[in-house]
């Protein structure tokens, strides 16, 4: 055959392939559904041709997966006056079997011998309350007490505490609450009380959050022997709160660090918004029938309910003025801060060791705790914002900030917050519902 003749069958083959492109297209969607597609060559008039052949194959049915062996990481921090039983129950531990186990075992009465408010404690559960692991912090902070379950039997052991640190990415959605999204995630309390301390000088947590919310976080979590023993600290956080975006990114110098913009701005107000972690508001600054006066008088405070004994913190760095009963407020603590502002808590249950006239708090600081003294008729607290010893309102005034980064400070913050954003802004066109 001459040259001229392999050249045109091979011109004429490249053609039909190029007309058939949609009927191979075509196989290959129904491959897709199910079907399998082949595409036969076969001489027609001495020239090559296609015909499409389909035949219909039987797929294997897929079967669900069920997920009966979740386990949950739960951590709790002991509270004053709290009891093993409690501490527990707040763990979601429910199983009869651990319960015994760790009030009869002779390896775990440090449970009982150390109980130190403050310590946090971490346990794992599965979703009906089945023990899988336990670490409680020894005093002195090198050990540790572990309780497992090896091979379906529960031991406990000392175990030195050598942690290995991973950074961890979550991203989520509010759609009832914070802890019902963080939950969901797999974010651990404290992480998300720490983002709630992180933007409560941007957003009101108690009033201010919005279904459709929406917050990614980098973290760091601690593992021990290759599980997870205790959450760290954010790294970068964001918030998108009814529609503004706040970001906040961790930048330590010279050993103290703390929370900036992108920009450098410091996320650190001089006063917390709020001095519980967690609450209501049930009576704001403004006009109200007293109910045991029993008349109309202005409310130069905010009253937030919670149940008796939470811890109560100081709103911003200061030194202790007044700590005792002081008629209506109670037990009541004063706080003198820098420049002409001051700040009272009202109605306490007790003061925090140490709260006493003249000792300096920091901001964060426990100084009391919830309770129900002088003129309450429930348990709350009493909140005052103070400037020239005039009550302003708390949830309106604008708090002062720190001073931004400037200069070397600043640009080293931007090198090594670029990673930390890069994070921030893929989970922010992360797609939730591929997540869950």
């Amino acid at each position: 055959m001459e040259k001229s003749g392999i050249l045109a069958q091979s011109t004429t083959l490249i053609d039909r392939i190029k007309q058939h492109r949609w009927t191979i297209g075509v196989a290959g969607a129904a491959s897709a559904l199910g079907m399998a597609g082949a595409i036969a060559v076969a001489p027609a008039d001495g020239l090559p041709g296609t015909r499409m052949v389909v035949e219909q194959l039987a797929l294997e049915s897929a079967k669900p997966v069920v997920g009966s062996d979740h386990v949950f990481l739960r951590e709790e921090k002991i509270q004053r006056g709290d009891t093993v039983a409690a501490l527990l129950n707040r763990l979601g531990i429910q199983e009869g079997e651990a319960l015994y186990f760790v009030r009869t075992s002779a390896q775990t009465q440090a449970l009982y011998q150390q109980l130190v408010p403050g310590k946090v404690v971490v346990a794992q559960t599965t979703a009906s309350g089945d023990l899988v692991a336990l670490h409680f912090p020894l005093n002195g902070g090198e050990s540790a007490l572990s309780v497992e379950r090896v091979g379906g039997a529960l031991s406990a052991k000392t175990v030195p505490l050598r942690f290995e640190t991973h950074t961890v990415m979550k991203t989520a959605e509010i759609r009832s609450s914070l802890f019902a999204a963080t939950d969901g995630a797999g974010i651990p309390d404290n992480v998300a009380i720490q983002m709630a301390e992180i933007f409560g000088g941007e957003i009101d947590f108690h009033r201010d959050l919005r279904k459709g919310d929406r917050f990614s976080m980098v973290f760091e979590m601690n593992y021990l022997r290759g599980q997870p023993a205790r959450s760290g600290r954010i790294l970068a956080a964001e918030f998108t709160n009814n529609g503004k975006t706040h970001r906040a990114l961790w930048f330590d110098q010279e050993g103290k660090g703390a929370y900036y913009t992108a920009e450098g701005k410091s996320l650190r107000k001089a006063f917390l918004r709020s001095p519980l972690e967690f609450s209501r508001v049930t009576s704001g600054f403004a006009l109200r029938f007293h109910p045991i006066l029993q008349q109309w008088r202005a409310h130069k405070g905010v009253d937030y309910g919670a149940p008796s004994g939470t811890r109560v913190r100081a709103t911003g760095d200061g030194q202790i003025e007044f700590a005792g009963s002081q008629g209506g407020y109670g037990n009541v603590v004063i706080i003198r801060h820098s420049g002409s502002h001051s700040t009272a808590y009202g109605h306490l249950k007790g003061f925090a060791s140490g709260i006493r006239k003249g000792s300096r708090v920091n901001q964060g600081d426990t100084i009391g705790y919830v309770g129900q003294t002088g003129w309450a008729t429930g348990p709350h607290l009493h909140y005052e914002f103070r400037i020239n010893n005039q009550q302003v309102n708390p949830l309106a005034v604008n708090l002062p900030t720190a001073i931004p980064l400037e200069g070397a400070a600043l640009a080293r913050f931007k090198t090594q917050s670029a990673p930390l954003l890069t994070h921030l802004t893929l989970l922010g066109t992360a797609n939730l519902a591929a997540l869950d």
